[in-house]
């Protein structure tokens, strides 16, 4: 039962593998576009939540979709750290606390009102782009 239950698990990781890093496959090109959009999306969501009118109107909306993006954002990360094989290495690298920065915000204004002033800091999601577009060097 658990030499099972330990196949899936690599299984899954090496899946999990393929569809985060892996350009040159469908699955994974699809994942950078799903990845791009969710990133241009979480832009305009911090740029209309700091437009005060369009925020009292829609603020809700906002919330609610800023919180299944950073979900989103979360479960990638968590992804990227167990199917990595140095995960040590990927948490402390540029991009690794760039994704973690990005995500914490949300989290810390759940918690912390008087954090809400760092949701600003989402805006750091758009590095990513780079690693998507495989623009590395120009970071």
């Amino acid at each position: 039962m658990k030499k099972a239950l330990k196949e899936k698990y690599e299984l899954l990781k090496e899946k999990a593998f393929t569809i985060i890093y892996g350009r040159d496959t469908v699955a994974g090109k699809l994942f950078d576009l799903i990845l791009l959009g969710f990133i241009l999306v979480s832009v305009f969501l911090a740029i209309f939540e700091s437009i005060k009118t369009v925020d009292k109107h829609i603020h809700t909306l906002l919330v609610v979709l800023e919180w299944m993006i950073t979900i989103f954002f979360t479960i990638e990360y968590i992804l990227r750290i167990i199917c990595t094989p140095k995960w040590k290495r990927y948490i402390f690298s540029f991009y690794g606390i760039i994704d973690l920065i990005s995500i914490l915000p949300v989290y810390l204004s759940f918690f912390v009102v008087e954090s809400k002033f760092l949701s600003i800091i989402r805006i750091l999601r758009l590095l990513r782009i780079f690693r998507i577009l495989d623009l590395v060097q120009f970071t």
